[in-house]
């Protein structure tokens, strides 16, 4: 049975701002309209969130797993989906009917495509952030491998994520060009009409990647409020403050929750000392007593969303819409 009000959820609960999300998601439909923005469904792990991205005409999107791939497929998503991520088993994908594209960075990873059935590639190019992505000028050497193994090359791929979070933006600006300057240097060599990269953090600075990659944008999150970027936050954690002592309060809402990796979460007019497993230990700018429910803000959305199994969408404390997380997993 749906909760009519927030006071009948079992907390922690995940709440989306219905307001906040359709701010986002006009917003961003008329910096990148269409095609100018890929959304990446790692953010929100929803493929009911994915339709309304779809409504406001964003009819590719991004994954990062397998599994969002089959799920955006099962939702009848599947336009045009790119897993921004190298696989080394891709049957899964290979089976699916749909337009799926992987990306690749190496002899290994181009085999495990060719072998598991994906008929199509981006070359990954590390563009300063040191995770996946060959060398700028190796991408063409890939690029006539994977052509010579019967794979269709569609261009390339490079994610600036040293850059996306830093919050002086003329930096994040300087990092961002930089970055696709090799992206571009490794597109001359690959050819094709994709150069897909970017994120919420530069997705209006980033002049020269046909499509952005953006995805937190939709739900937002401490870490990226800190950027003075035209949305607004979205996404909280509901939870019910279970004790009160003298300087300080606990809610239950802890590690097994929220995202960590950002930092601490916030509490509006409350310092956040720690978090704990079950727990979060704060002390707030006016008295708070048991049972008061509060509002926790969560500093990176990704992994707080893939903690929840639902999102309980909400005008006010009013609960409008319950949205299953159906992308999670692996």
């Amino acid at each position: 049975m749906t909760a009519h009000s927030i006071v009948d959820l079992q907390t922690p609960a995940l709440l989306v701002d219905a307001e906040a999300l359709e701010y986002n998601l006009v917003t961003m439909a008329a910096a990148r309209p269409g095609a100018q923005l890929r959304p990446h469904v790692k953010a929100h792990k929803c493929t009911t969130l994915a339709r309304r991205q779809a409504a406001h005409g964003h009819h590719t999107f991004t994954c990062a797993t397998i599994r969002e791939v089959e799920g955006m497929v099962a939702a009848g998503l599947a336009d045009d989906l790119l897993l921004a991520n190298e696989v080394l088993d891709a049957r899964r994908l290979g089976a699916l009917e749909a337009r799926v594209t992987v990306a690749v960075d190496s002899a290994h990873t181009i085999a495990a495509a060719a072998a598991g059935g994906v008929r199509e590639v981006v070359i990954d190019v590390n563009v300063g952030l040191p995770r996946c992505g060959c060398a700028p000028e190796d991408a063409g050497r890939l690029a006539d491998l994977a052509r010579a193994t019967g794979l269709s090359v569609r261009g390339v791929m490079g994610y600036e994520g040293h850059a996306v979070g830093l919050d002086d933006r003329a930096t994040r600006e300087r990092l961002c060009e930089e970055s696709m300057q090799r992206l571009l240097a490794a597109h001359a060599q690959v050819g094709g009409a994709l150069i897909s990269a970017g994120a919420t953090g530069t997705y209006d600075c980033n002049r020269w990647a046909t499509e952005i990659q953006a995805g937190s944008y939709a739900l937002m999150d401490t870490a990226y409020a800190k950027l003075a970027l035209p949305f607004r936050r979205a996404l909280s954690v509901l939870a019910t403050v279970i004790s009160v002592s003298a300087g300080h309060a606990v809610a239950d809402c802890g590690l097994k929750a929220l995202g960590m990796d950002h930092g601490n979460p916030s509490i509006d007019d409350a310092t956040v000392w720690f978090c704990s497993d079950e727990h979060i230990t704060f002390a707030a700018a006016a008295a708070v007593r048991v049972g008061d429910r509060i509002r926790v803000w969560p500093g990176h959305i990704d992994p707080t969303v893939a903690y929840h199994e639902r999102m309980h969408v909400v005008s006010g404390e009013r609960v409008v819409d319950v949205w299953p997380v159906d992308l999670r997993g692996w």
